[in-house]
């Protein structure tokens, strides 16, 4: 393993904002400046219910989950062509590469889209292709998840990967998120099976308000293999010993859970508690325009928060890149560059 050199306190935040890393957890609408959604409202002859940019930004004051996801879901009705999507995932993109960030796996939620009569080709080609664009243009290579929306069915989760089959070539994996109370992993068990026939790579968001218990079935009934969120896998002994033992990622979103009030300040975070029990553990931005910060803000805010230092976050940078879904031989040759950049901190 490589040895990581000492940093100073003074000399950590720099060390975090340069370091090359791999976002994994990116809901794409959630990328969405409120400045981007009155241009587009405004392109595409849309009212918004709010004034200015500034009115919107006001109403970002949520309790929890599901307080964010009515105002997430009303941003995104923005979205109407293809170009409209590429313009988001493309804004993106822009600004990931500005905070080092090498590997982007994108989630992107269909249903919120399709039920507005948007077709599925008009999401998936547009992200595709920025996805094409940012690896050409800024160096950022990237994938994408199609998520299932938990509140809604399993038959409707049916019939939305089978509008995505005709585009299988663009989407690497399946995932689950929205409102996770009262709707376990469990309620996929069917849909999930069958994404796993299919080839497709498997993870679901699990223990971020729910419990330790949606954490299990994600894993034992949907399979997944990786964990969106788990924090609240710090309350289940035996689950933490899995998820160590058969190294599950958690991809974990500190200014999220600050923000929807999983935690009450980001000093009672448990980001260093997971790492020291041995978990995979990695730090993404979930939904950045709505939660206060992309990437290095995630990092230079929470390390400032916690008794974090270098190992830590050479940890969290390498297990974002181990845990991604893009071949080992392309995993090595970013955790090459991770360890060069460490190097010129010694």
């Amino acid at each position: 393993m490589f040895k990581v050199p000492a940093v100073s306190a003074e000399r950590l935040p720099e060390l975090l904002r340069r370091m090359p890393k791999a976002e994994l957890h990116i809901h794409i609408e959630g990328s969405l400046e409120p400045e981007l959604i009155f241009a587009l409202a405004q392109r595409n002859g849309l009212a918004l219910p709010y004034a200015d940019v500034e009115a919107l930004r006001r109403a970002y004051a949520f309790t929890n989950l599901q307080s964010f996801l009515d105002i997430y879901y009303a941003g995104a009705s923005v979205l109407i062509t293809e170009q409209d999507f590429y313009d988001m995932a493309r804004a993106y993109f822009v600004r990931a590469a500005q905070d080092g960030v090498l590997h982007a796996e994108l989630f992107f939620d269909p249903q919120t889209h399709t039920a507005r009569g948007v077709s599925m080709a008009t999401v998936v080609k547009g992200l595709h292709r920025a996805c094409v664009d940012a690896q050409a243009e800024l160096g950022v290579s990237a994938l994408l998840i199609m998520c299932f929306l938990r509140h809604l069915s399993e038959e409707e989760a049916f019939a939305t990967l089978e509008q995505a089959l005709p585009f299988r070539e663009h989407i690497v994996g399946i995932g689950l998120d929205s409102g996770e109370v009262g709707n376990p992993p469990e309620k996929f068990t069917r849909v999930f099976a069958r994404c796993r026939q299919l080839g497709f790579r498997l993870v679901a968001h699990a223990g971020e308000e729910g419990p330790p218990a949606y954490v299990w079935t994600a894993l034992n009934e949907l399979k997944v293999e990786r964990i969106d969120h788990g924090v609240q896998s710090m309350h289940d002994a035996a689950l933490l010993q899995r998820l160590a033992q058969d190294r599950i990622p958690l991809t974990v979103c500190p200014l999220s859970n600050l923000k929807l009030c999983v935690y009450p300040d980001l000093a009672s975070h448990t980001l260093g508690q997971l790492l020291d029990a041995g978990i995979a553990a990695t730090v993404n931005s979930d939904d950045p325009a709505y939660f206060g910060g992309y990437m290095n803000e995630n990092f230079t805010q929470t390390f400032a928060a916690l008794p974090l230092n270098a190992t830590h976050a050479y940890l969290l940078a390498r297990n974002s890149f181990e845990a991604s879904f893009i071949d080992k031989s392309a995993q090595q040759i970013f955790i090459k560059q991770l360890d060069e950049s460490f190097e010129k901190f010694r």
